[in-house]
């Protein structure tokens, strides 16, 4: 189920809420005040970490909406997150699922930080 709260306060039943909380583990790459970087239990490439801000906002749309000084951290630290995975200087992808349709499964905001092979043209 879509969450669209707006308000950046942490949701009782969401799992990235739980991951940033310490409730739930998780591989962590690198934390910030702002935000939470860790390795997806799904990887679809050889280096696949998400990058969640600390503050829940259901997707992108709405986080550029309501703190987009937060957007710019987000994808300040998925440069950083690159860095540190040793990806940042052959090329990484930064992507963002916005909806059901899209394919986003958890209604917090992240960005997944791809790289480490050559990664498919979309499309193909």
């Amino acid at each position: 189920m879509e969450d669209t709260m707006a308000d950046g306060q942490p949701v009782a039943d969401c799992l990235f809420c739980k991951i940033v909380a310490g409730d739930i583990p998780a591989a962590v790459v690198r934390q910030t005040e702002d935000t939470v970087a860790f390795k997806d239990i799904n990887p679809q490439a050889d280096i696949h970490d998400l990058v969640v801000p600390r503050a829940h906002y259901a997707n992108a749309a709405e986080l550029a909406a309501n703190a987009p000084e937060l957007s710019a951290a987000l994808l300040v630290e998925a440069g950083e997150v690159a860095k540190a995975e040793g990806i940042a200087d052959d090329g990484y992808r930064v992507v963002f699922n916005t909806g059901a349709h899209a394919g986003q499964t958890v209604f917090h905001v992240h960005a997944h930080v791809l790289g480490g092979d050559f990664l498919s043209t979309f499309g193909n």
